[in-house]
């Protein structure tokens, strides 16, 4: 760690009052050292990791941190607060902070570096002498490893104020010795994982290992850090009598822990309250409660946030989403492959032969029927994928075969996304059922992999060839045969609508509804008019959001920050590609005066579209599929007209805005407004 920390970035007297300040200060001594290139950016960073969850730990202790590529070498600072600093701990301020930067690529060595220092800030003798403290030097010298905290306490204090912290390491080793005389230890295993994978992941670790051995308790953790992870001997796993997660994102290959009584927290509760963790897994063991693998009442398999309070609908989006995600890549590469056989090969190249038949080198049309007859071989998984996907974001690995068995039924009866969709929720549903009924041990190796599978593919299969399945189908069909009667004002008012959808949260869950719908209409062979014009108009739409920033930067370049503008350049790439989170670091700082005005933007060229009666094969490409866009010309007016009027908006509406006082130039490196502001958060 000798590089990483030296006295040039310890600041013992650190006289800010707010986390922002307190990153920025010590951010700024990174900068001073030629770590960090640009300081707004990487605060912005910051802030978007402190946004995911409070960093402030028990114990007085802030560790705001991410992994940034404004750093260009991992680098630790350090400030101590005389009056203390709020960052979100249960029992009040810090005032020993550490800001730790970390390249968006470090090496594992590196990380592993600071993951070690995330174990020492468990040692209360560590951070003690940190406190009193009284050169730089000696400060980063502690933190990097050259000194012990002894060594310290030696050249600056009496013996005295060690004492204490080794009798009481003598009488927990004489606790844990005593336990080893006597019978087998009770054993747990335990999992820790945070959204950064750099400071929480093994802070929790430490605690957990430390309470272990305070309650003479055999507890071996896995830590699955951004330095990737060693997975646990499963013969440890097979001998554990309990399991602890303590984790902020999805624990990896998590089935290896099914059948044992099982504790699930967020990560800070491994830092804060580990005791109480380990004798809440020894009282579930007591009881003979087990875990058959099913998701927690927490969260999902796939989307743990540690909020134990989520309503349905908030999973009920969560387990939706998961599929789309899953499904968007087979869209994005099916549609575009279509699109292109289309291209080569001409309006008729759907009714080719196959290529397997008949293919000619040097013909074009045999290469448009190729990439056509591709395409839609990856179009054909889009519902059994979305079904698997949704059925595995509510059960886990055991709700994959039900869901992409329920999704083929729904291809067969000709039930679609809408079937797909409830094959799916029903397969994640019957599968959590079979997890709850209780088992004889001995059969609880075979139930993920025979059991489950084929009681569930058979409900499933029941439910939607015999049951729901018609229904499904009706309504689907009434779905397409309304679409392909929208004409006149009835179309443009649904591209407005679309319009807004896609521009109200940027990539967001009403974004991905809007854009899913379109999608579903166009994953066929031969779609109608109606889809493809409901596509062409999602997607325009879908660009304006970040053209329109980009435009407002480069015209009125005074009203934005420096990374602002910075931002704006990139916006130019994001938007023609059709990526609308390009505009999401403008909605973050700013969401009262962006989404409004991009949303106003979007509902006229959604409408528009809609208008001009274009049409688009491809779900995704932007400007690079204009070749494959019917009315191309019309359609370009379409999106510049939106552009145009959500640039003129939110020039407007922030040209409007009294500045605050005190404010300085944007693009200052004192710009008060970049990390107090709300930070752009990852899409």
């Amino acid at each position: 760690m000798s590089d990483m920390i030296t006295a040039e970035l310890v600041d013992l007297d650190l006289s800010v009052t707010t986390k922002e300040a307190a990153a920025r200060a010590l951010a700024e001594r990174m900068v001073a050292l030629g770590r960090v290139t640009d300081l707004d950016g990487f605060l912005a960073d910051v802030a978007a990791r402190e946004a995911q969850m409070p960093t402030g730990l028990d114990g007085g202790i802030g560790i705001p941190h991410c992994r940034s590529a404004h750093v260009t070498e991992p680098t630790l600072a350090f400030g101590r607060s005389a009056a203390g600093i709020d960052f979100g701990a249960a029992d009040g301020p810090a005032d020993l902070i550490f800001l730790i930067a970390a390249p968006a690529g470090a090496d594992d060595a590196h990380l592993t570096i600071l993951s070690s220092l995330a174990r020492q800030l468990m040692n209360a003798e560590f951070t003690g002498v940190l406190r009193s403290v009284s050169g730089a030097g000696t400060a980063a010298a502690l933190i990097r490893g050259d000194l012990t905290p002894a060594d310290v306490e030696a050249e600056h204090a009496s013996q005295d104020s060690v004492a204490a912290p080794v009798a009481a390491s003598a009488g927990a080793a004489t606790d844990t010795s005593a336990q080893d005389a006597g019978e087998r230890p009770f054993r747990i295993v335990a999992v820790t994982s945070c959204p950064t994978g750099i400071a929480h992941t093994y802070m929790a670790a430490e605690s957990l290992e430390n309470a272990g051995r305070e309650a003479g308790v055999e507890l071996t953790v896995e830590t699955q850090g951004s330095a990737g992870f060693t997975r646990l001997d499963p013969a440890v796993i097979a001998d554990a009598d309990g399991v602890i997660f303590a984790h902020d994102v999805p624990v990896r290959d998590k089935h290896r822990f099914a059948g044992k009584p099982t504790v699930d927290v967020g990560v800070k509760a491994g830092i804060n309250r580990p005791a109480e963790l380990i004798t809440e897994v020894r009282e579930k063991a007591a009881r003979g409660e087990v875990s058959a693998g099913a998701p927690a009442a927490g969260g999902t398999p796939v989307e743990r946030t540690g909020d134990s309070t989520e309503g349905y609908g908030t999973k009920l989006r969560k387990w939706l989403m998961s599929g789309v995600s899953y499904m968007v890549p087979f869209v994005a590469a099916g549609g575009l492959l279509i699109a292109l056989g289309f291209a080569i090969g001409g309006y008729k190249i759907n009714k080719a032969p196959s290529v397997m038949d008949h293919f000619i080198w040097t013909q074009a049309d045999s290469w448009g029927a190729l990439l056509f007859q591709i395409g839609g071989v990856a179009f054909a998984f889009l519902v059994p994928v979305l079904a698997g996907y949704i059925a595995y974001g509510m059960a886990d690995r055991p709700g994959l075969v039900p869901g992409f068995v329920g999704g083929s039924i729904s291809l067969t009866i000709n039930a679609g996304f809408l079937g797909g969709l409830a094959a799916g929720l029903i397969a994640g549903g019957v599968v959590i059922a079979i997890q709850k009924v209780k088992i004889p041990a001995a059969l609880r190796g075979v139930m993920p992999v025979v059991v489950i599978p084929l009681i569930s593919s058979a409900i499933v299969g029941f439910l939607m060839f015999v049951v729901i399945g018609k229904p499904i189908a009706s309504a689907q069909k009434g779905l397409t045969d309304w679409l392909n009667g929208l004409t006149g004002t009835n179309a443009v008012l649904l591209g407005a609508l679309l319009g807004l959808m896609m521009c109200f949260d940027l990539g967001g869950p009403v974004n991905k509804v809007a854009y899913t719908f379109a999608t579903a209409g166009i994953a066929v062979a031969s779609p109608s008019d109606s889809a493809m014009k409901i596509m062409a108009a999602v997607m325009a739409a879908g660009m304006v959001p970040p053209l329109a920033m980009a435009l407002a930067t480069t015209v009125r370049g005074k009203l934005f920050t420096h990374t602002e503008r910075e931002n704006g350049k990139a916006a130019w790439v994001l938007g023609i590609s059709f990526i609308s989170e390009g505009a999401i670091p403008f909605a973050a700082a700013d969401p009262l005066r962006v989404i409004p005005s991009a949303m106003v933007g979007g509902a006229i060229t959604g409408s528009l579209s809609m208008a001009f009666d274009a049409t688009l094969r491809a779900p995704h490409g932007g400007i690079f599929v204009v070749p494959l866009i019917g009315n191309p010309l019309l359609y370009l007016v379409a999106i510049a007209a939106g552009v145009c009027v959500s640039t003129a908006l939110v020039i407007v509406l922030k040209g409007l805005r009294k500045a605050a006082p005190g404010t300085p130039e944007p693009g200052t490196s004192g710009s008060t407004a970049a990390p107090g502001a709300k930070q752009p958060v990852a899409a």
